[in-house]
């Protein structure tokens, strides 16, 4: 089924293939209380704190085919977040929409640039080569960073600008940019005080 609306900006969705299952519920008002359970620890780690700096209260439960690769189970649980979080939004009335967010964590350092716009895109760069190649955890791969952001972006109609700007520890280099991420997501979905509008000359995102 698709994503649907429990109250106020309180979201749940459970999407099920031949290759993963994943529920997702997701208050954006939160205070960064999570519940992570994807069977790929490293993921659960970064989802975790993608909860817990963005103050966006998270509940995952996914499984899927692991013992073949992590892929689709990782990717699966990023594309039911996106819809959910789409869903949450509601018509964004209220909302700031940008957020910017330069986190550091340890010799890495990561820039996340966020506009809930409606027009889904995504720009990743900055990490450094053979990043994607990395195993960590066992289970995740460097690569996998770029797919979350992807389907996130798409399933949500957000606009994210995504820079590792330092960064040796392969950890480090995505910790750094889910943490980010967080922020300034945090930033975007709050509401702002000094206006109940949609933040659009259109009227509409």
């Amino acid at each position: 089924m698709g994503a649907e609306l429990i109250s106020g900006r309180i979201a749940r969705m459970e999407r099920v293939t031949s290759e993963s299952s994943v529920k997702v519920r997701m208050d954006l008002d939160g205070t960064g209380t999570s519940n992570i359970s994807t069977g790929v620890p490293f993921y659960d780690h970064m989802l975790t704190a993608l909860s817990r700096h963005s103050l966006i209260d998270l509940d995952v439960e996914a499984s899927g085919d692991i013992h073949i690769d992590v892929h689709h189970t990782v990717e699966d649980t990023a594309i039911v977040l996106g819809e959910v979080l789409r869903v949450a939004l509601g018509d964004k009335r209220g909302i700031r929409r940008f957020g910017n967010a330069t986190i550091p964590l340890d010799e890495a350092i990561a820039q996340a640039v966020v506009d809930v716009s409606g027009r889904p895109y995504l720009v990743h760069s900055g990490e450094p080569e053979g990043q994607q190649y990395h195993l960590i955890g066992g289970h995740f791969t460097g690569s996998m960073t770029r797919h979350v952001f992807e389907a996130i972006t798409y399933h949500s109609g957000i606009c994210l600008h995504m820079t590792l700007l330092g960064g040796r520890d392969p950890h480090h280099i995505v910790e750094a940019q889910f943490k980010a991420f967080a922020r300034a997501l945090r930033e975007a979905v709050e509401s702002d005080p000094r206006t109940d509008e949609i933040p659009s000359t259109k009227g509409a995102l």
